[in-house]
């Protein structure tokens, strides 16, 4: 696998030691800044520390952690305790996961959000290949392929016959971060047989849609946007708000965008338009300190808040850069190398907004250390 990081000048050993401080400063109970909990009944979660709950985005993402850094015993941990709390046993969103749980377990909604089922499944199945099938809920093959059986054949479906994941199940929009063509032709190979043509197709679309989501010229996706790209309009066509509110900006769900298409490249190469995309994106952070990094339109124009998610952001702006391609420009190579050195750079984040930040922040040092493995 690439190492990014090596390429930049660091060596193998301050790489291995950048991977397993990232690990222990969410996973490692004796950190102070760890948001990785056990309990005694051989469950583990983790918490959403600005929002004081347990999400599926943060377990399924634990669990890719763990299974990315080969611990088994956290990764069983955490999948049984969202087996048992977050799985939703009857009603109509039957067979997906709660999206939002007390850390004391008690369920906080009725249905689930997409981004948790599409990497619980890709960590089951990747668990599967890692160390094998057990017995019941670590029968991971089977259950993976349960999640995405009722994704496409439910009633409530999280993706529609025209291959593209939707915001919540049945919703007539959809998040450009939930866009994982990476992992979607993965599922091609490990879903049930009947369903491979689907995910093969939903690989394809995904790929299509983030070129058509991506500005042409900041390479800004928006957080909540149409099936045809364009960013979801805050209005009804009579001027009366939105029930979801104002999402169509570069918002913290939206830089994701450029962590997905790096990792895809990562396992399956570039493409000169994903080139142009993380290029673009690059370019415009390049030279933005942490503290002056705001909300944007997704044509460039500036918000007046402040990044909720500084640290966050900055990590999927470096992972980009694997996107990169070689014919690239001599700018853009440089751009890229002091985007992928300011996150070397910059701690993880300390306090209550820690969460959000640090997961996409560890998520950038295994892929830009070529430790995000395809299994």
């Amino acid at each position: 696998m690439r190492n990014l990081f090596e390429e930049c000048g660091y060596s193998r050993f301050e790489i291995e030691d950048k991977v397993i401080d990232s690990w222990n400063q969410i996973f490692d109970q004796k950190n102070p800044n760890h948001f990785y909990f056990e309990s005694d009944d051989g469950m583990g979660y983790m918490e959403d520390t600005g929002n004081d709950d347990a999400r599926t985005e943060g377990m399924s993402y634990g669990m890719m952690m763990a299974l990315q850094m080969n611990r088994k015993d956290i990764f069983d941990r955490i999948w049984k305790w969202a087996r048992t709390y977050m799985y939703l046993e009857e009603g109509p969103m039957a067979g997906y996961f709660c999206w939002s749980n007390g850390v004391d377990g008690k369920k906080n909604a009725g249905g689930p959000a997409p981004d948790g089922e599409e990497y619980f499944a890709m960590a089951l199945f990747m668990a599967s290949r890692r160390w094998g099938d057990g017995e019941g809920i670590f029968n991971y093959t089977e259950e993976g392929r349960a999640i995405l059986r009722v994704a496409i054949h439910g009633e409530q479906k999280m993706w529609f016959d025209n291959h593209l994941i939707r915001f919540v199940p049945n919703c007539p929009f959809t998040d450009p971060s939930y866009h994982l063509p990476h992992f979607y032709q993965l599922f091609a190979e490990c879903a049930d047989e009947a369903d491979r043509p689907f995910w093969k197709a939903a690989a394809e679309a995904s790929r299509s849609y983030i070129l058509k989501a991506c500005h042409p010229q900041t390479g800004l996706a928006a957080e909540y946007a149409e099936d045809s790209g364009s960013p979801l309009p805050d209005r009804f066509p009579d001027g009366s708000k939105l029930p979801w509110g104002q999402h169509n900006t570069f918002f913290s769900d939206a830089y994701r965008v450029a962590a997905n298409i790096g990792l895809d490249a990562l396992w399956f190469g570039t493409s000169p338009e994903y080139s142009k995309i993380a290029a673009n994106i690059i370019c415009f952070f390049d030279g933005k300190a942490l503290e002056d990094l705001h909300d944007y339109k997704v044509d460039g124009t500036q918000l007046k808040k402040l990044a909720r998610h500084p640290v966050g952001l900055l990590a999927t702006v470096a992972e980009a850069a694997l996107a990169l391609g070689p014919d690239a420009p001599a700018k853009d190579k440089e751009a890229a190398k002091r985007a992928v050195q300011r996150l070397w750079e910059t701690p993880m984040r300390t306090g209550r907004r820690r969460y959000y930040d640090n997961c996409l922040y560890f998520f950038a040092v295994l892929a830009l250390s070529g430790k995000y493995v395809m299994y």
